[in-house]
């Protein structure tokens, strides 16, 4: 698959609910990414920041693996098929390697124009 041959509309995104509190698991589409780099990088930062967010200071990788599954959100790339970006292969990476605020950054990204940082959550 190739950025030239974007959908109408641009590539799309979805946010899976991993808790179950969303029909279907699907909690959010986002649209208007124009190329697939960008709607890859979107969800990875996306994944990552989810990860973060199920981190309490202390964990191990496993305990946020664990929390994660139980509490955050995972994301995919619609119709992108094997050139979308996965999350599976790099969770325990996630779990085990605390994230630099870049890499959390998924507003950067976001199609709909809020780019700004959120404040520590500490």
């Amino acid at each position: 698959m190739s950025d030239l041959f974007a959908p109408q509309g641009g590539w799309r995104v979805r946010i899976k609910d991993l808790s179950g509190g969303a029909d279907d698991g699907i909690s959010e589409e986002i649209g208007g990414f124009p190329t697939l780099m960008q709607a890859n990088e979107f969800i990875r930062r996306y994944v990552r920041d989810s990860i973060e967010i199920c981190r309490p200071r202390g964990m191990t990788g496993r305990e946020v693996i664990d929390a994660w599954f139980a509490f955050g959100e995972d994301a995919e790339v619609i119709d992108a098929g094997d050139d979308g970006w996965k999350s599976g292969p790099h969770i325990a990476v996630f779990a085990d390697q605390p994230a630099d605020r870049h890499d959390r950054n998924w507003r950067a990204l976001d199609p709909r124009g809020d780019d700004s940082e959120p404040e520590d959550e500490e």
